[in-house]
């Protein structure tokens, strides 16, 4: 897909009004109205979940980045652009998103969790509302191309901002989950030279060529990637997709496929080797150097 990003960038790399939240600051990725989604009317939500469930954000209209940054220095230099899945439809904020960036600020890395736009949902329960729609392929393809916008615009502000947030230009990446794992592998195939990721991270993700025409560049950066054999989307084989083509272009990565754990385990327990995905990947930022001081 060949898309001109350079007027998205231009606009993007402005810091936007900032605002504060529990975590941390709340950038707004573009000034004034996304391009693409000028006479969007609707406001974003959120549904509180039962106890222990997962806090859902749906109906984004403004593309935002929460940033989470590691405790006075101890910053490495290292960034990461995190992008919660829901099927484009919603947001688990924190379960694939806010927890996983406390759990790499702790580690010295930069976080910051991308809130990307997303269809609208019509009801108050955009979950049960999801699955009813079925096969949601042909609904969510105009939404996922301004996303993919989103998360290239993501990675190009980091960059133009990298002295503010106290991180390496040349160390910033995108890690995402389901939904947000194939949005994290469309920047990884549709960058430019503002907006190239140093490392990709692809989490229970789908390998869709509508959205990686450019497919595996020969500037590609490291890939990562975890699933579950008995993902109940059936993405486990995306996942091995993912790693097949970056290797078969000569690129380096790693796999993960746990036999248990289902679709969207993100940073929850439940007793099972999945649960270490996380310190994993963490090992794989420090055979990568990226867990060291780099600033």
């Amino acid at each position: 897909m060949k898309c001109n990003f350079s007027a998205i960038l231009g606009a993007a790399l402005v810091l936007g009004t900032l605002a504060r939240a529990a975590d941390g600051r709340v950038v707004n990725l573009y000034e004034g109205v996304a391009p693409g989604s000028e006479n969007w009317d609707r406001k974003e939500q959120e549904m509180k979940g039962e106890p222990g469930k997962p806090r859902i954000i749906f109906n984004v209209v403004k593309p935002t980045l929460t940033v989470f940054q590691p405790e006075a220095g101890k910053a490495n230099g290292t960034a990461a652009v995190i992008c919660p899945g829901g099927g484009f439809f919603m947001l688990s904020i924190d379960n694939e998103g806010n927890d996983v960036a406390r759990f790499l600020t702790a580690r010295g890395v930069t976080c910051f969790v991308l809130k990307y736009r997303l269809l609208q949902c019509k009801s108050d329960d955009p979950l049960t509302e999801t699955l009813a729609r079925g096969k949601l392929e042909e609904t969510v393809a105009p939404v996922v191309k301004l996303a993919l916008a989103d998360g290239l615009a993501a990675v190009g502000h980091i960059r133009a901002h990298a002295r503010e947030y106290d991180v390496n230009p040349d160390r910033i990446g995108i890690i995402g989950f389901s939904a947000g794992g194939r949005l994290a592998v469309a920047v990884a195939c549709n960058y430019g030279p503002e907006t190239r990721p140093s490392f990709v991270a692809s989490i229970y993700g789908a390998y869709d060529f509508a959205t990686t025409t450019n497919g595996v560049r020969s500037d590609a950066p490291p890939m990562f990637v975890a699933a579950a054999s008995d993902d109940q989307l059936g993405l486990a084989p995306s996942s091995t997709a993912i790693y097949r083509a970056w290797t078969a272009a000569g690129k380096p990565a790693e796999l993960h496929i746990y036999a248990k754990g289902g679709h969207g385990f993100g940073m929850k327990k439940q007793n099972l080797p999945c649960d270490t995905w996380a310190e994993r990947f963490a090992d794989w930022l420090a055979m990568q150097g990226l867990l060291k001081n780099g600033n």
